[in-house]
């Protein structure tokens, strides 16, 4: 809305403008051969005021140095055309506030063959040769890079392969016949350039399996040392060895022959076992040994005792009695030791790993001492426990209180029958020396008559009777000629003859009928003379010493 006139009227202003044409675009080829010719593209449009710009491949053109524009912008130039200019071309006319772009017109570049290459699929490639395992499979391949397409032709000794055309062919079953120069001709029928490609292949021997030959499997730890083969009939096969999966490094632990064919341990350990492997190769192609362990005889180590499976080692153990007790024995050996168990002051060896006794008594304790043996190391070693037995206070076994209960009983019937033959014994002693000694007997008044009032007494005489007749002794005592034993002895000898003297006067208190003669034994010859002048006082005297067997008289006061 204008202003308003002097009239009050109110004017509006209106601008007309001419739409933008579309623009077009043509190209001097549409076609090209790379780094051999230069395209020109061309956009033209009715309208002025306007500016041109270009798009390549939906993107604003990127220039460089192969490209000039023209002033007006109108003229783009490629001088020398590569591969990546191929695409789509537009240009686009702006102007204050329209846009329009061109149709897209396309350059197509060709080019090709690049600088080819033979490949085998399953060939191992050592620098200009590539070497197959006969029997094997095997695909050639062409790798280049061309537009439009190469063309594909295949020679074998200079020689065509009929109606091989293709980019790759498969040979199946490889044999010796496949050997030798392979080569391809690649062409480009656009940029009419062609390219040859070459490859030797070599067919190699199928690889069999090798083996490790030991000349010894049983080997004591510490040996001096010990070769390992690797025998195969590919004698010009690389040879590696492995242990435990893994390449082996020599050094001077283990040695390698100078073709890597024998292995040389020095100063075998039980780490040294394996496995080992040897494997030949041949350009890829390799084949691998069976596993080989070594045999290694070592220990026993250090044997320890644990109660039943418990891991603890134990010295000492006590257990309750009638209870039952397990005992093992460990220790590391190759192969497994053997074990054997004894006590101490028992002659029985047990065998096994474990000794299970099933109800202790006071026999099973002790220290009980364990061997491990190898047997073929011939190595020994042993370990000891205490085993105490607990339970009621006795130290007494019951073999033990079975024997002095017998020994008691067998006491108690020597005594009774010792008894029963001295009273026998004594008894007819007695009978036969009454009988023959009358005269003493009538001589000797008994108590009775000599004391009648005072009764006798049982310490006034003693008589023990031995196995030899009962000794007599010397000594002047009292007129009734009790006798008092003291001391006896086993005798052997005969009997012995004592004299036997009364006394010249009479004791106070005693009254004898008319004085008779005194009467006189015959005295022995071994029983000495007794004195006279002392009747009073006491006197002994052995005179059987072979019976060892005292008297004593006492003279009654």
């Amino acid at each position: 809305m204008g202003p308003a006139d002097s009239w009050g009227h109110h004017w509006a202003a209106v601008l007309f403008s001419e739409s933008l044409a579309k623009p077009t675009i043509s190209v001097s080829q549409g076609t090209a051969i790379e780094h051999r010719e230069m395209v020109t593209f061309y956009c033209d449009t009715k309208d002025v005021n306007i500016t041109i710009h270009w798009v390549s491949n939906n993107l604003p053109l990127v220039f460089h140095e192969r490209m000039q524009l023209s002033p007006d912008g109108k003229t783009l130039t490629i001088l020398t055309v590569q591969r990546e200019d191929s695409g789509t071309y537009q240009c686009v006319a702006w102007s204050v506030h329209q846009v329009q772009s061109s149709d897209p017109t396309y350059l197509t570049v060709n080019y090709g063959p690049d600088p080819t290459e033979i490949k085998l699929e399953s060939g191992v490639p050592r620098g200009e040769v590539v070497g197959v395992i006969e029997g094997s499979s095997v695909t050639f391949l062409v790798e280049t890079q061309s537009h439009p397409p190469s063309a594909y032709s295949w020679f074998l000794h200079n020689d065509s392969i009929p109606s091989l055309t293709t980019r790759t062919f498969t040979i199946h079953a490889v044999s010796r016949e496949h050997e030798g120069m392979y080569r391809c001709l690649v062409s480009n029928s656009a940029t009419h350039l062609s390219r040859l490609a070459a490859l030797q292949v070599r067919v190699l021997e199928r690889l069999t399996k090798p083996r490790i030959v030991s000349p010894m499997l049983n080997i004591l730890e510490n040996a001096s040392s010990v070769a390992l083969t690797c025998q195969t009939t590919h004698e010009e096969a690389p040879v590696q060895w492995l242990l435990r999966g893994q390449p082996l490094l020599p050094g001077k632990h283990m040695g390698l022959s100078s073709d890597n064919r024998t292995l040389v341990i020095h100063g075998l350990w039980r780490d040294d076992m394996g496995p080992y492997e040897c494997e030949v190769w041949n350009w890829g192609s390799w084949a691998r040994s069976d596993p080989l362990r070594l045999n290694i005889s070592y220990g026993p180590d250090q044997v320890d005792i644990t109660r039943g499976s418990e891991s603890g080692v134990v010295s000492t153990i006590k257990a309750e009695l009638n209870s039952s007790l397990t005992l093992q024995c460990r220790a590391k050996s190759q192969p497994g030791a053997e074990y054997r168990w004894t006590l101490e002051h028992s002659t029985s060896v047990p065998m096994g790993e474990k000794l299970i006794i099933g109800a202790l008594s006071w026999e099973h304790q002790g220290i009980y001492n364990c061997t491990a043996l190898n047997p073929l190391t011939h190595l020994a070693r042993s370990a000891s426990v205490l085993v105490s037995v607990v339970g009621p206070q006795s130290s007494l076994s019951e073999g033990a209180i079975a024997g002095i209960a017998i020994g008691i009983l067998t006491v108690i019937a020597l005594s009774t029958g010792l008894g029963c033959f001295l009273y026998i014994r004594n008894a007819r002693w007695s009978s036969r020396k009454t009988a023959e000694d009358p005269i003493q007997e009538a001589t000797t008044p008994t108590s009775e008559e000599e004391h009648p009032t005072e009764p006798s007494s049982p310490q006034d005489w003693h008589s023990v009777s031995l196995d030899c007749p009962r000794p007599v002794y010397a000594n002047i005592l009292e007129p009734q000629g009790q006798v008092r034993v003291k001391k006896m002895l086993p005798p052997d000898p005969p009997e012995q003859f004592y004299e036997k003297r009364l006394p010249s006067e009479t004791p106070v208190g005693h009254s004898h009928s008319p004085t008779k003669p005194s009467l006189k034994l015959a005295l022995h010859p071994s029983v000495p003379t007794l004195p006279k002048g002392n009747i009073e006082s006491n006197y002994e005297v052995l005179v059987n010493p072979a019976c060892s067997v005292y008297c004593q008289i006492k003279p009654s006061n």
